[in-house]
């Protein structure tokens, strides 16, 4: 017999107790019971910067459960007195152009400045499974182990091109938790980059250097939302490549809009592996917050993406509601197989599903 030890618990051995995070032995477990969500409580938590009521707040936004739904509204009503101050910063690129390892060696420099930076990252969603990778907190290890960084990996979902639903949400509770900088990193293809667009002060296209057309592969569109645009992995032999890119972007960005007057997003280059044009990259983000302040667009901007979300949030629950209505699910199967076999169009079978979804509405409503 060797000599006795004290237990070792794992985490799975543990109730969660009276106060959120707390801890409890399998033994004194009957006597505790997980208690239901404040939203009080978790609002205290937020404000406080406790990591774990952070958590648990962004995941009741995030929650798709009606039961959730009343909870998020109150606790962002507690919350809407303490956000507004970050600097929001939506991050986009096609995949491969270093969004991540840029964000990671990014915030590391802004935490050493005194920043306090959050991180969400919209990840893909399986259309098939609905899974997610969430590979980014991976790829941003070393500042995922600051505590003055928050990184929320959170899968696409099905709605607003590729955004999380709740990721404006998130980014409010990130905010009254006093992260000062909120960085959006997009998926990178669709229309993601046109929803984190409408949900941010500054917009940053990341792209690289490609061999022949410079341009190929990057969209008018985007080009367009672009405030700031930073050739990445300017470093060793691709060096001169990046260069030579962001001169073609320039140039690019001239022939969108003949108007001399008109703004346009500087293009600059950047290395995350030397560090190279980091600094300017952030430079040109304040510059064009201060540029917004100073014409007075800020809360302008601001105040059209809060009207913005609101009708996308509406159709985010309208979709919602029609996939769940019982009318609906009841003919659903029927029509669709009809609309194989060709003996429906698809303009008729959508109208008796609208047809169908407006008798519900009408039972919810008492009519």
């Amino acid at each position: 017999m060797g000599e006795d030890k004290p237990p070792i618990w794992l985490e799975s051995d543990f109730t969660v107790g009276p106060q959120y995070g707390q801890a409890v032995p399998p033994a004194q477990a009957q006597a505790v019971r997980r208690p239901a969500l404040d939203p009080n409580l978790l609002a205290e938590q937020v404000l406080a910067g406790n990591r774990g009521g952070i958590a648990r707040a962004i995941t009741v936004v995030e929650s798709s459960k009606p039961e959730h739904h009343q909870i998020a509204t109150e606790l962002l009503r507690l919350l809407r007195g303490h956000t507004g101050r970050a600097i929001r910063v939506g991050i986009t690129g096609t995949p491969g152009a270093g969004k991540s390892t840029f964000i990671d060696v990014l915030g590391r420099r802004l935490i050493a400045e005194g920043h306090r930076i959050a991180v969400l990252a919209v990840d893909p969603t399986s259309a098939k499974t609905g899974g997610s990778i969430l590979g980014d907190r991976t790829r941003m290890g070393e500042l995922a182990q600051s505590d003055q960084a928050f990184i929320r990996p959170s899968p696409a979902g099905t709605h607003l091109g590729g955004v999380a639903r709740a990721t404006r949400e998130s980014m409010l509770i990130l905010e009254a938790a006093g992260y000062d900088v909120v960085l959006v990193e997009t998926v990178g293809v669709g229309q993601s980059e046109v929803a984190v667009a409408g949900m941010v002060d500054t917009f940053l296209l990341i792209t690289l250097a490609r061999a022949g057309d410079q341009l190929q592969g990057i969209k008018r569109g985007i080009l367009e939302m672009a405030d700031v645009i930073a050739v990445n992995k300017a470093d060793g032999d691709h060096e001169q490549e990046a260069k030579a890119a962001a001169r073609e972007l320039s140039v690019a960005l001239k022939l969108i809009t003949s108007d001399p007057a008109a703004r346009r997003a500087p293009v600059l280059t950047s290395s995350s592996l030397t560090g190279n044009g980091l600094a300017e990259v952030w430079q040109a983000i304040l510059d064009h917050r201060a540029h917004l302040e100073a014409a007075g667009q800020l809360e302008t901007r601001r105040a059209h993406q809060q009207r913005d979300w609101l009708w996308a949030l509406v159709q985010g629950d309208l979709e919602d509601a029609l996939r769940t209505s019982p009318a609906v699910n009841a003919i659903r199967a029927h029509l669709e197989a009809r609309v194989e076999s060709g003996d429906l169009s698809a303009l008729e079978a959508s109208q008796t599903i609208l047809a169908a979804f407006a008798q519900d509405a009408d039972r919810l409503l008492g009519r």
